[in-house]
């Protein structure tokens, strides 16, 4: 479990009671315009990556003169109400599956899902999904984070692998370190097989991208963890990722969303859109690094990743 500071149980507390949303009417049209707040409470769902978009994201807003503070909320079920109340003005998400989450929530756990592995299609679908819910999704800028496949780089290096297509082909026999939900999930074991061919033998559940998952690729207990394309820890147990060359994995982008009512404004949008052209995904995953490898705070490293690219002063 998560620490959180002081007082913040009884504010979970509150936000989880507040769950009513904008105003809607005319077939969900929303009525409240694009507000411009001075003062925006950015949101985190608690784990590294996440913080440090939130620290991204309220940084720029303060270059911008907004006056701004940081929650830690580390469950969506909390904290996206929060984000349509005005609670939460401003939070970091991952564009496939919070359309997915939102299709759920709107049409029940049954609803196909709505993301896919093509970003245009997956942010259609979002928009339409957050819209009538008060919701503005940013547009997403280069860092993705997705489901990502790694063997050891002495593996690859053996059988002459560079993608999950040369895994297919080589005809490996490949037992697979991932969650218990891998053997169901279209996009682990069963898109694995149909699309890339490749002969999974088992599904050994040490979780996904966890501690045990990855020495048990390094000590060839299994051949391949699953992962995401931003775990930063990598190079410590010789691993290297496999390129999904052919896009199974779905279109999760890094998108800001914020409370239209209350930030739904321009200056919002050109703050947060300076990151489109610059954040990358191997900057993402070197945050990462330096967070949970060097014990750096997440602040002093948003802060000298924005200054040393020249967004902030």
């Amino acid at each position: 479990m998560r620490w959180r500071p002081a007082g913040a149980a009884a504010l979970l507390l509150a936000l989880a009671a507040c769950t009513t949303g904008p105003s809607l009417e005319h077939r969900g049209e929303v009525t409240a315009p694009p507000g411009d707040s001075r003062h925006l409470t950015v949101g985190s769902a608690g784990f590294t990556e996440s913080d440090l978009l939130a620290q991204l994201y309220a940084q720029l807003l303060n270059q911008a003169g907004y006056r701004t503070s940081l929650l830690t909320v580390a469950n969506r079920e909390i904290y996206e109400p929060a984000l349509e109340s005005g609670q939460i003005d401003v939070v970091p998400e991952y564009a496939a599956t919070f359309a997915d989450w939102l299709d759920a929530k709107a049409d029940g756990p049954g609803a196909p899902p709505v993301g896919s592995p093509d970003l245009a299609t997956t942010m259609k679908a979002l928009r339409r999904l957050a819209t009538p819910r008060g919701l503005t999704v940013l547009d997403p800028g280069r860092a993705v984070d997705q489901n990502a496949f790694a063997v050891t780089a002495a593996y690859a290096r053996r059988h002459h692998l560079r993608t999950l297509s040369d895994l297919g082909a080589s005809g490996l026999k490949v037992r697979l370190a991932a969650g218990d939900e891998c053997v169901q999930r279209p996009y682990c074991e069963p898109g694995l097989k149909k699309v890339y061919g490749i002969d999974i033998t088992a599904v050994d559940p040490k979780g996904v991208g966890t501690t045990q998952a990855k020495r048990a690729v390094q000590n060839g207990q299994d051949q391949m963890v699953l992962t995401t394309t931003t775990d930063a820890t990598l190079g410590q147990f010789g691993l290297v990722l496999l390129a999904d060359d052919r896009h199974l994995q779905n279109a999760d982008y890094v998108v800001p969303v914020v409370n239209r009512s209350r930030a739904g404004g321009e200056r919002v949008t050109r703050a947060l859109g300076a990151l489109n052209d610059v954040l990358t995904t191997a900057d993402l995953a070197g945050m990462n690094r330096q967070v949970d490898s060097w014990r750096r705070l997440a602040s002093d490293v948003a802060r000298t990743w924005l200054r040393d690219k020249g967004l902030v002063k």
